[in-house]
């Protein structure tokens, strides 16, 4: 009963946290390889590819061997056409976002996810408003911290501390991480969509495993999906191809180390 209760509830938990704590790391990682001259769109696609060709032989090897799983239906393969839409477009709108302001910003930012999801999963009815449960009043407070925190982060230049005369240098305290409140205000809204489909993006994938319950399989197709469909947008849209030469370095550790996901 103990260990049955543990991977319920501890396992799922720790889980989410590792989650987290790697997204912080490939923000940062991610911010160090663009500005070493990394394309955004070529770092959406070689993650993607990656991602495919390391888990081929695996999906491949799980399908002959699983027999158990019901038939592949066009509408299963539909849905993940719409999760490689909404995961290439999130991961761009991500990408762009942080070249705009910083890896903190995004870090910061990706609280609204929970928030995002639980007010789509209301929408789709795939969870229930009742507002005398107590899991359901802590669920819409913090949905209102997390976008409220999120505005703060994204509105917020940092006012001085010390007013001094104008003949000595005044000491202020701003976000040293932005070169304009500008373009971290358009970095912080690029990661509120970048979320926002995210959130999307796990409403989607609820269906699909409730339809298609092989994760291995699901995620290679995804990858498969995003992959075939960011490559030619990406190559379309940017055409400078210095930003797509791919040296070792830290661009390359970024890309394997995106494969995480």
């Amino acid at each position: 009963m103990a260990e049955n209760c543990c991977y319920k509830d501890v396992l799922p938990f720790s889980a989410m946290v590792a989650v987290e704590c790697t997204n912080v790391v490939l923000n940062i990682l991610f911010k160090a390889a663009s500005l070493r001259g990394l394309s955004y769109y070529a770092f959406n696609v070689y993650s993607y590819a990656l991602s495919t060709l390391l888990l081929l032989p695996l999906a491949f090897i799980i399908f002959l061997r699983t027999t158990e799983l019901p038939t592949f239906k066009l509408s299963v393969l539909y849905r993940i056409l719409l999760l490689g839409v909404l995961g290439s477009v999130a991961q761009v709108c991500g990408y762009k976002g942080i070249e705009y302001s910083s890896a903190t910003l995004a870090s910061a930012i990706s609280n609204l996810t929970p928030a995002f999801t639980f007010i789509l999963a209301l929408i789709f009815r795939m969870e229930k408003l009742g507002l005398r449960s107590s899991s359901t009043q802590a669920k819409i407070m913090g949905t209102i911290v997390s976008i409220s925190g999120a505005m703060v982060v994204v509105l917020y230049e940092g006012p001085a501390i010390i007013e001094t005369s104008s003949q000595s240098p005044s000491l202020s305290v701003h976000f040293p991480l932005s070169s304009s409140l500008s373009n971290w205000v358009i970095g912080g809204l690029l990661l509120a969509v970048e979320y926002l489909l995210f959130s999307m993006w796990y409403i989607v994938q609820t269906q699909v495993m409730r339809i298609y319950p092989s994760e291995l399989i699901v995620v290679f197709l995804y990858n498969l999906c995003a992959t075939v469909i960011s490559a030619p947008v990406s190559l379309l849209v940017d055409k400078n191809l210095s930003g797509w030469r791919l040296m070792p370095g830290i661009a390359l550790v970024a890309i394997v180390y995106s494969v995480r996901n």
